[in-house]
């Protein structure tokens, strides 16, 4: 699966197994039931804090390929 800066968390954590892992390594632990996660994309996320995009993106697409 292609992985945007502009899906929102929870559209990814919805459609790869895995991703709730990666997402609460770059992010809080609780993202996966915030009620955000489903407004909030990828991009937003990374910039508050402090996370490189493209770096995340590339760990969640190599989760989308196993």
């Amino acid at each position: 699966m292609k992985i945007t800066k502009d899906m929102s968390l929870g559209e990814i954590m919805d459609k790869i197994p895995g991703a709730v892992a990666v997402i609460e390594r770059y992010f809080e632990s609780g993202c996966a039931h915030c009620p955000g996660r489903k407004m909030e994309t990828l991009e937003m996320a990374a910039m508050l804090y402090g996370h490189d995009v493209n770096k995340i993106m590339t760990d969640l697409e190599a989760l989308s390929k196993e």
